[in-house]
């Protein structure tokens, strides 16, 4: 490795000093940092840290991952590998890190601890508290992710405590997820080692979680943005709080990534320090990672930016190497292997048909969808049905939903959503949390068929169908979950195809993030599995008629 000194405003985020300062890098590490008397005004400071992400959710692998971010000022992620995990199990985990090490990028992935999410559900994989235990043992592995079960964790249930007890007793922290959880439960459920959440909705919740000793990551994902319900924990608890994007698509990942909650925090007034120690430096204290926070001894990894107010990225280096330059990345393209589970047949039309119990108006139980929340309402409406036959409804926004299972052959389950807004046509996808079977919204049976079958073809990805008339699809080869391509160019497709379903009616600024989210049964209301109609308050099936 080279060798190089560069100067300029150093932004010293433990002193709380701004100075002029020379910092020689020597093979990777900063060998020295020296006050000066004065130096270029640009404004030199520790690069950026996703807190919690599922990097599968960009649709790209983690070295294209690695990529788009290193442009917005990321040095390194924190990641949680569950996803692929669902559906590959260990060589899914393994998938992950093998291609993260291909780039230099830090990504350091987690221990999946949820595998499947829920006993509702077909997954393609199951790890036992064995498989965790191995992986917890790995360097490659930094803690244990988001444990999803919190009933079975408040109702001590041997495999999730197992879990929990082998990541202690390595000494690799316990993520948390437990939406709307308050009182003696969420005290219960930090005190089994659980130490963090980005699931808070509400700065009450966040508080309480707070007081019991939980750290809060606030979340602003595609799907999920919590930043402005939480924005006060800035100022509030800097010590104690985080910045994630939990999800992020590709479109938005080319747009930005933390270095947006960082712009948007200091626009509001926020202290530039407490700002930076939330976006910087504290997930590299809670998850003790070997990122370079600035400091002589340091891994030299910093970012260069315009000035401390608008804070545009010029420069990103990681271990001494420039990998990003004024909105172009220079880390090399890395070419991935496919990896999948997928076994299923193509589907017939009358699989989609729900006949009706009843000739006059029928009361329904349909899933009610918040834009920019993965919380959804259970809502009561009536529907008539059509030549005896339960349909959606586009004038009161009422659409057919289904999820099929995509690792054997079964009958679909069908139910209703509200909030999509589809005048027209279906979106499909095989990006369904968590268990990742084929998840579809559609306004007519024509459609959401077509579009189904059109993923079993290609064995996963993303389409939208308009009856017999239109199929646009974007093949996912990687489990179903994640393109072998180049990040820009498929963050160029899945903007294409995003515009297709906004085209045909859709209301939801990530119309395809939220589909995905409608089969995530651990975060109430109503949601659908391949199973059926699923109530997260009361962890149960119910039935679709009331």
């Amino acid at each position: 490795m080279n060798s190089f000194t560069i100067s300029g405003q150093l932004i010293d985020i433990f002193q709380k000093r701004i100075y002029p300062a020379e910092i020689i890098v020597d093979n990777g590490m900063i060998s020295s940092i020296k006050e000066i008397e004065r130096a270029e005004m640009q404004y030199i400071l520790p690069g950026f840290i996703d807190a919690h992400v599922h990097i599968e959710s960009s649709m790209l692998t983690p070295a294209a991952f690695a990529r788009l971010a290193v442009v917005h000022g990321t040095v390194a992620t924190v990641s949680d590998p569950h996803e692929i995990a669902n559906v590959c199990g260990m060589a899914g985990v393994k998938y992950m890190i093998d291609n993260g090490k291909k780039t230099l990028f830090k990504i350091f992935f987690g221990a999946p601890s949820c595998v499947p999410a829920t006993s509702f559900e077909t997954a393609g994989a199951v790890l036992n508290a064995r498989d965790v235990e191995e992986l917890l043992k790995s360097k490659d592995i930094w803690y244990l992710s988001e444990m999803m079960n919190y009933p079975g964790v408040l109702n001590k249930d041997a495999e999730v405590m197992a879990k929990i007890e082998a990541a202690k007793l390595l000494g690799k922290p316990v993520d948390g997820h437990a939406p709307g959880l308050k009182g003696e439960a969420a005290a219960e459920y930090v005190a089994a080692g659980i130490s963090t959440d980005h699931e808070c909705t509400t700065l009450d919740e966040a508080l309480h979680k707070m007081h019991c000793g939980m750290k809060i990551i606030i979340r602003e994902g595609s799907a999920a943005k919590n930043y402005e319900a939480l924005s006060k924990l800035i100022s509030m608890h800097p010590e104690s709080t985080m910045f994630c994007s939990d999800d992020k698509h590709p479109d938005e990942l080319v747009l930005g990534h933390i270095n947006l909650l960082v712009k948007r925090a200091l626009s509001e007034g926020n202290d530039l320090f407490d700002v930076l120690n939330i976006a910087c430096a504290n997930p590299v204290l809670h998850y003790n990672i070997p990122v370079g926070l600035l400091r002589e001894g340091d891994p030299a990894d910093f970012i260069v930016v315009d000035d401390a107010e608008r804070f545009n990225v010029l420069q990103t280096y990681i271990n001494g190497q420039l990998v990003a330059e004024k909105g172009k990345s220079l880390l090399p393209e890395v070419k991935a292997e496919p990896i999948n589970n997928f076994n299923t047949q193509p589907k017939k039309l009358t699989d989609f048909a729900v006949r009706a119990h009843k000739e006059d108006e029928t009361s329904l139980r349909v899933i009610g969808v918040t834009d920019g929340q993965l919380l959804t309402t259970a809502l009561n409406v009536q529907v008539k049905p059509v030549n005896g036959f339960l349909e959606s409804d586009t004038d009161k926004d009422v659409l057919k939903i289904t999820v099929v299972n995509r690792y054997s052959d079964a009958p679909v389950a069908i139910g209703f959503v509200k909030g999509f807004g589809l005048r027209k046509g279906a979106l499909a996808s095989t990006v369904a949390h968590d268990s990742h079977n084929i998840i579809a919204v559609g306004v007519d049976d024509i459609s959401l068929c077509n579009a189904v079958n059109a993923l079993i073809e290609c064995k996963g990805g993303i389409a939208v169908a308009d009856g017999d008339k239109e199929l646009h699809v974007m093949p996912l080869e990687v489990a179903g979950l994640m393109s072998t391509e180049d990040g820009y160019e498929v963050a160029a497709k899945y903007a294409a195809i995003d515009a297709k379903a906004k085209e045909m009616g859709s209301i939801l600024r990530a119309p395809f993030m939220s589909l995905s989210f409608m089969a995530l049964l651990v975060i109430p209301s109503l949601k659908l599995s391949d199973e059926g109609l699923f109530d997260g308050e009361r962890f149960e099936f119910v039935n679709v008629g009331m």
